[in-house]
């Protein structure tokens, strides 16, 4: 698993051992931050959430292409210990806030995100029930720009939400939505 773009090109990343975790493949997210990257032009300055985290890799892909900040939550043990060590082999503390914390713990927002990337395990409907939780606790605005990657036969329907854009690879489903307009 490399980093794809950005400042970090090319630099590795280390996956938690075992089935506990399920990285997002590099083609995936090669297709998923070129989807991102033809309706955000550049992510200079964004302030980015990587939900469901594991290793990070969306997170830090985002941080290499240039966002200011990336909070990332994860509550698995071994994922948080491979998360850590690739922020700090990438020497990125100071852009990134880790919580070891379930995403359903995640209080009030203080102001809402630019992108939100949500990658929960696949078949659990998590992601859904993450984006509606947050949507309620002010972490999406107007402008915030959400993904959610799913198994690919899985279906959700997210009441307020418009889907942008969706495309399959491989086993995953990428889903790239925005709120509703009229529902902030």
């Amino acid at each position: 698993m490399r980093i794809i773009a950005g400042e970090w090109k090319r630099r590795q990343l280390r996956a938690p051992a075992g089935d506990a975790t399920r990285p997002t493949a590099d083609r995936t997210r090669e297709t998923l931050f070129s989807m991102l990257t033809s309706r955000l032009g550049e992510f200079d300055g964004l302030k980015v959430a990587d939900l469901f985290a594991g290793s990070g890799a969306l997170g830090l892909e985002a941080l290499s292409r240039g966002a200011a900040h990336c909070l990332f939550v994860e509550q698995d043990a071994a994922a948080i210990r491979e998360l850590r060590a690739n922020i700090a082999a990438l020497r990125a503390q100071q852009r990134c806030d880790v919580r070891a914390s379930s995403v359903m713990t995640l209080g009030p927002a203080r102001e809402p995100l630019d992108l939100i990337l949500l990658d929960p395990p696949y078949g659990t409907g998590a992601g859904q029930v993450a984006i509606d939780r947050l949507n309620r606790l002010g972490w999406i605005g107007p402008a915030t720009w959400i993904s959610l990657e799913a198994a690919r036969d899985e279906e959700f329907k997210l009441r307020g939400f418009d889907v942008d854009a969706e495309r399959v690879v491989g086993k995953a489903k990428l889903t790239i939505l925005r709120l509703a307009a009229g529902e902030d």
